[in-house]
């Protein structure tokens, strides 16, 4: 890529934020040839929060809110969340989810996020998993953001059964698949496990 002019660049940024918006400042970089200085100065200028404030508005825009767990139950952040439609989840891998030797996260990190995003993006007060079907696609390193993406692709309301796909990604690439059916129940339960 030649060298690009301040104007080329700066929409060059607005694209690439649009296009993903938890692209990071160094992927900026690689993807822009230019100093971490510069994206800042940059993002500064064009009025573009950085990644960690561009993922509290989403959250903020995010237009339902969880109804079959806790927010603290969740793993992962929820950025984006349309019950029984799509939901987005960002998870950050630290010290405690890998291995200490290798610096590869654990599998179930991994599982426990989409697990419960897609128990999180289904519109009832009871939602579990009935059965799961995952394929882990490569090994996520200490530090990478891991961003995971719901969607319901059917419900069957005579079942009380809800179909969820789930993808994970780091950056644009594909690290986790996961297939999940989805019990679902609108009876509440109260704090003794009993049916009311």
């Amino acid at each position: 890529m030649a060298k690009l002019n301040k104007r080329e660049r700066h929409q060059l940024l607005i694209q690439y934020i649009k296009e993903n918006p938890f692209v990071t400042d160094r992927e900026l970089t690689r993807a822009l040839k230019v100093s971490i200085q510069t994206i800042r100065l940059d993002r500064m200028e064009l009025g573009i929060p950085e990644l960690r404030e561009r993922m509290k508005e989403m959250a903020e825009r995010s237009y339902d809110s969880v109804r079959s767990l806790q927010l603290d139950e969740v793993i992962g952040e929820i950025v984006d969340l349309q019950l029984d439609r799509s939901g987005i989840s960002l998870f950050e891998i630290r010290e405690e989810h890998v291995f200490a030797r290798t610096g590869i996260a654990r599998g179930h990190h991994l599982f426990a996020q989409a697990n419960s995003l897609a128990v999180a993006v289904i519109d009832c007060p009871i939602a579990l998993t009935a059965s799961s079907d995952i394929r882990f696609l490569r090994p996520v390193k200490l530090g990478e953001k891991c961003i995971a993406k719901a969607n319901v692709r059917k419900n069957d309301e005579e079942r009380n059964k809800s179909k969820v796909e789930l993808n994970t990604y780091v950056g644009d690439e594909l690290v986790f698949q996961g297939h999940f059916v989805i019990y679902r129940s609108d009876a509440s339960i109260t704090q003794g496990g009993e049916r009311t």
